[in-house]
């Protein structure tokens, strides 16, 4: 699969030098997820709030910025056909860098779980009810765990002995 990486915010650049190669790894690590290749493109935007907000709001009628968004190209009920495009995941700077200080995390770990979500997205996957979130979850889980990266969802310092 070819996997377009933009970078339309050049703050990016300055606040993780390697994202290009984080962001491949984990987009790589949530394709491998899925049962068969779902298609032949992935395209990834790093961008910044502004864009992320503008997009929001044009398509989802939600005037604000969000950390991640996925456009799948195919319609809600059908996979790709083979040859297209899955679609776009855009990440906002800013919301990410925000959330990975909140969380105590690195932006390198927060960007890679942004871009597994939003993959996962495109592969079809939903949170807007408990069993699926849940779902969700496992599947994030497991792709980050494959590319050396805990559970975001385990609260900080809960793995260690006191």
């Amino acid at each position: 699969m070819e996997i377009g990486i933009t970078i339309r915010h050049t703050a990016w650049r300055t606040a993780l030098p390697e994202a290009r190669r984080v962001t491949r790894k984990a987009a790589l690590a949530a394709l491998a997820l899925a049962s068969e290749p779902p298609a032949n493109e992935l395209a990834i935007v790093l961008a910044d709030d502004a864009l992320v907000r503008a997009l929001n709001k044009g398509y989802r009628g939600i005037d604000k910025a969000t950390n991640v968004l996925a456009f799948r190209y195919a319609d809600g009920e059908t996979a790709p056909a083979p040859g297209e495009a899955l679609g776009d995941v855009v990440v906002a700077l800013e919301t990410a860098r925000r959330e990975a200080e909140t969380a105590g995390r690195s932006l390198h770990e927060h960007l890679s779980h942004l871009v597994i979500h939003g993959v996962l997205h495109l592969l079809g996957y939903d949170h807007a009810n408990d069993p699926d979130a849940e779902t969700m979850e496992n599947l994030e889980i497991q792709a980050l765990a494959g590319i050396g990266i805990t559970n975001p969802y385990m609260p900080a310092g809960a793995m260690t002995k006191k």
